[in-house]
């Protein structure tokens, strides 16, 4: 009797424990840690804390989702946004919200979305004029929709027509513009290294740049003797490390101080060097449509 009375004490243990455990609710939580650089745009890694769940949804608060159970998210702009982790398992659900502070960039930068890539720009605050107009039109939506319509490979790729955002096809682009021109703004510090962010011109005796139309160097490595015969004609000096970034990285020298350079790619040179490899046609436009879309990252 005493026997029995055991094995049904165990018995209703054991079912008791397994109804806690089925009926045990999960509870959301989580950390997470900001990347070095806590400016926009930057990376945030979370930690998913939780316990008795086994699907997890994340909403980062900037219109963007994930399930994944230790997402990393880049955050594009800055802000304060909530984030909210919904933890389930079954028909039972915690959840938890916090807000994260994303501080806005020092640096004036610009994405150049492509379907090759994405490009960070730095703009250069040398450079005052074609950075503020640059992003004036980039925050007008301007360039959006408009083509990279002259690419030459080892040289450079150049957009901002605003006829070639509805071109037909053949047609000839590179001579449209907003309406006005821009003053020369030539720094020493700013040079036609691979990266580089210039604007494109006419030929005019004051170099005034195109109002829209602008140009990312692809360039190649250029040897000590070019670098000082470029020196010579244009009487200025590089300083070693242009000189070294020349040599290694590459760059078309020979339009320094004839071309206004306002910036420079910090992110995704080979986004260049893919659009610089596109096939082409008479004219250098490429065969197929390169388009872009320029975002200012605040």
């Amino acid at each position: 009797m005493l026997k029995v009375k055991r094995n049904l004490y165990y018995f209703v243990a054991a079912i008791a424990v397994l109804f806690m455990t089925s009926c045990a609710k999960p509870m959301s939580n989580f950390a997470y840690q900001k990347d070095k650089k806590t400016a926009a745009p930057t990376k945030v890694t979370f930690e998913n804390k939780s316990t008795k769940a086994d699907k997890y949804e994340w909403n980062f608060g900037d219109g963007t989702t994930s399930t994944e159970v230790q997402p990393t998210h880049e955050y594009k702009e800055s802000g304060d946004f909530k984030i909210t982790l919904k933890a389930s398992k079954g028909k039972k659900m915690s959840v938890k919200e916090e807000n994260i502070n994303i501080e806005a960039p020092k640096e004036c930068l610009v994405e150049i979305e492509t379907e090759f890539g994405t490009m960070l720009v730095e703009l250069s605050n040398g450079t005052p004029q074609h950075r503020d107009n640059f992003l004036k039109l980039a925050e007008e939506g301007f360039y959006d929709g408009l083509l990279f319509h002259r690419v030459i490979n080892g040289f450079m790729i150049q957009g901002g027509d605003p006829t070639s955002r509805a071109a037909a096809e053949g047609q000839n682009l590179g001579s449209g513009d907003p309406g006005y021109t821009i003053p020369a703004e030539f720094v020493d510090s700013l040079v036609h290294i691979k990266g580089a962010l210039a604007a494109a011109r006419t030929s005019n005796p004051e170099k005034r740049s195109s109002g829209s139309q602008y140009y990312i160097v692809q360039g190649k490595p250029v040897g000590a003797s070019t670098l000082d015969a470029i020196e010579g004609q244009k009487n200025f000096r590089y300083t070693k490390e242009q000189r070294e970034a020349y040599t290694k990285i590459g760059g078309t020298p020979f339009l320094d101080h004839d071309y206004t350079v306002f910036g420079h790619v910090i992110k995704g040179l080979d986004v260049i060097d893919k659009i610089a490899a596109v096939e082409t046609l008479r004219g250098d436009r490429p065969k197929q449509n390169v388009k872009m879309k320029i975002k200012v990252i605040k």
